[in-house]
């Protein structure tokens, strides 16, 4: 079924008026009403922002309207701690604005508008909604500062900082409303994304335990799935997230569910099974464009080439998220269609210096567009900078360890792609980056074993690095009789001169390899990943300039 997609609502388009100002027109009488009931209650509002909430407190007296209209359902789906429909959460910023103009002293009503402002953001993609939620997260703690109980506004300035990529500031935040309140579920969201930004795996699945414990439902549900996934338990993974999405009864709620299962289906390589979730979650909620993407990617493997392009064309019209971007000009790459791939990598280009100027970091990203198509230094010194600030997980690791190889630094670079693929999660792009460096390095061993790993976890991972994972593995060809020479039995004394066997010097690269490094890695589960080293060992064959920020290793 091809559903059609909806137009999303119009984002709210007044601006925060300025401190002390009174004078408005009073809104409706329906809306005057709303308001009325919302000036005797603590909190007048919840939204879900990426993994963060803003909820009425426990006890807080509120009327609740028989026929709930769009606010009351945005506060509604907050307070199971999901995802408002976008035609609720832009009542629900209405409401707010309307609200804090003739009540400029309600520090809850601004932290619900800012909070609000974050997840229309990141669900528009429009970044410069970021600093109008700074201004009014800001507005609140200026009115009632967090130190007297205003957490809401620290959730929702960690829930801006993950929205930026910036995991440090949110993990600040997350931590310091779980000192003061260690039973307050909605500072675990934050802290699970944070740490899983950071690499932070063993904490994040922690985190993710809590969460679980505090808050049961559909949230927990998936964020357990998410844990499971990223340990690479598949079944378990697939098990939750089928639960999670039984459950689920809101559009937008269930959507969110079913658009997980298919990015399931889609890592296993199973286009199929990803697009018919992926269809059932669009015509769940027709305005949720993820799911039209995940359908392109899908289209795509299936070599249904033309709607693929139709999917891609309508979400990145829609909704101009950068990796959609890159994806529309890697699918366009593949078929030759090289003047199309370019507009779009101008249009990435754009959008990257957008997301710098709103203080989004979507340094990864750009990293693995310049290793695969444009400067792989660039990219190198990217990723380095990530990792020297601490933001050392799966997918930093990996691009820099791809970008190293792509900038001649091969021997650097494979402890980072090791480390990429040794988190757990089973991600073929990772694989096959390790492969390629690994067959570079004359490891035909490993390589082989990791190149099939990639084909076997998903086929069809990337339409251009995908053929080229099999091409690699042809070159390769088959073990020599008798098996690896790394599965064989180590020589009891090696002789003196054997740290310069052939089969340890590095070659060069048997094939050209330029396709993306994509992926994204989730929490691990607690107590069953190991803790992540501060960088990763450095092997024997690498210079010690390979360990970042000038340290060999911790």
């Amino acid at each position: 079924m091809d559903a059609k997609p909806q137009q999303n609502p119009e984002p709210p388009s007044s601006t925060l008026p300025p401190e002390g100002a009174t004078s408005v027109p009073l809104p409706p009488a329906p809306l005057r009403t709303t308001l009325r009931r919302a000036a005797f209650g603590a909190v007048a509002g919840a939204v879900l922002v990426a993994g963060a909430v803003v909820a009425v407190p426990d006890g807080a007296e509120r009327a609740v309207p028989p026929r709930p209209g769009p606010v009351a359902r945005a506060e509604a789906a907050a307070a199971a701690g999901s995802p408002a429909a976008l035609s609720d959460l832009t009542a629900l910023i209405g409401d707010r604005q309307r609200w804090v103009e003739t009540h400029p002293s309600d520090a809850p009503s601004w932290a619900v508008l800012g909070t609000a402002f974050v997840e229309w953001g990141r669900r528009s993609a429009d970044a410069a909604y970021y600093a109008r939620a700074e201004q009014a997260l800001r507005r609140s703690l200026a009115v009632q500062p967090g130190e007297r109980g205003n957490t809401e506004a620290w959730v929702g300035l960690g829930a801006l900082a993950n929205a930026r990529h910036d995991y440090l500031a949110a993990k600040k935040w997350g931590e310091t409303v779980r000192a003061r309140q260690p039973k307050n579920w909605t500072a675990y969201p934050v802290l699970i994304d944070a740490y899983n930004g950071l690499g932070e795996y063993e904490a994040a699945g922690k985190a993710t335990e809590r969460f679980g414990a505090l808050r049961k439902g559909v949230p927990s549900l998936a964020r357990t799935a998410e844990m499971y996934r990223n340990q690479g338990w598949r079944e378990d993974a697939l098990a939750t997230a089928q639960e999670a999405a039984d459950h689920a009864t809101a559009p937008a709620e269930k959507a969110e569910a079913l658009h997980r299962l298919g990015d399931l289906a889609w890592e296993r390589g199973e286009p199929a099974e990803a697009l018919a979730q992926y269809e059932a979650a669009l015509r769940t909620d027709r305005s949720h464009l993820a799911s039209r993407a995940g359908r392109a990617r899908a289209l795509a493997a299936l070599e249904r080439t033309d709607e693929a392009l139709a999917d891609y064309r309508t979400v990145t019209a829609k909704l101009p998220v950068p990796q959609y971007v890159l994806e529309l000009g890697e699918l366009y790459e593949s078929m030759d269609l090289d003047g199309d791939a370019r507009t779009q990598y101008a249009q990435l280009g754009e959008l990257l210096d957008r997301a710098r100027t709103a203080g989004v970091n979507e340094s990864v990203l750009e990293a693995r567009y310049e290793a695969d198509h444009g400067d792989p230094d660039a990219a190198v010194e990217l990723m380095r900078t990530e990792w020297s600030s601490l933001r050392r997980s799966a997918a930093v690791a990996d691009a820099l360890g791809w970008a190293l190889h792509r900038a001649g630094r091969t021997e650097e670079g494979v402890q980072y792609a090791e480390r990429a693929v040794e988190t757990g999660v089973r991600d073929a792009s990772y694989a096959y980056h390790l492969g390629v460096i690994e067959s570079s390095l004359g490891q035909d061993g490993p390589a082989r074993g990791h190149l099939e790993e990639a084909l076997r976890t998903n086929p069809r991972f990337s339409p251009l690095a995908a053929p080229l994972a099999r091409e690699a593995l042809e070159e390769l060809g088959e073990p020599a009789p008798g098996g690896p020479e790394e599965m064989r039995g180590a020589e009891p004394e090696p002789a003196p001169s054997a740290a310069a066997s052939p089969s340890s010097a590095p070659k060069a690269d048997a094939v050209s390899v330029r396709g993306p490094g994509t992926g994204a890695v989730s929490p691990s589960g607690p107590g069953t990943a190991p803790t992540q080293p501060a960088a990763p060992p450095v092997r024997a064959s690498s210079a010690s300039a390979g360990a970042p920020g000038g340290a060999a290793a911790s």
